[in-house]
């Protein structure tokens, strides 16, 4: 997929883009007992970005409750060092989602004051619905940078 901008990148002005993320590492250990239910794990994952944003290697770590086999919600945030729509510099995104049997939905904004570079005042929210046996996934990205 590539990345679709609904309207031009320039200071003010709301812009919607999207693209495709995929999982290069993903390392996740319980915290507390593992063998029980509801249980706690942490993991660090490093993604790939493409389309409107750009970011080949992102540092995230995520907390992970398990309510089933399999079952649960999770936060994170993730650093990604790259574009967005051509604008280069870094930002974090705090993640919040849900996952079961059948993949993960996650919702996602932008840490207020966590932009540099050419995203210097990035603000913006977007969300990804990951279907298992997916190998890579689409998202959605609306922003505006002051």
């Amino acid at each position: 997929m590539s990345a679709r901008t609904t309207s031009p990148s320039l200071p003010g002005i709301s812009a919607r883009t999207t693209g495709r993320f995929t999982f290069a590492d993903w390392q996740e250990q319980s915290v507390g007992p593992a063998d029980s239910l509801p249980r706690l794990a942490r993991s660090t994952v490093v993604n790939s970005f493409a389309g409107g944003i750009e970011a080949r290697a992102t540092n995230a770590g995520y907390t992970f409750t398990y309510t089933g086999e399999g079952v649960g919600s999770y936060t994170g945030m993730e650093l990604l060092s790259g574009a967005v729509d051509g604008r280069e510099g870094t930002f974090v995104l705090e993640q919040r989602g849900t996952f079961d049997a059948s993949g993960t939905r996650c919702a996602f904004e932008v840490v207020p004051g966590s932009a540099t570079g050419e995203l210097a005042g990035l603000s913006g929210s977007g969300a990804f619905t990951y279907r298992k046996g997916d190998t890579s996934v689409a998202y959605e990205f609306t922003y505006t940078i002051a």
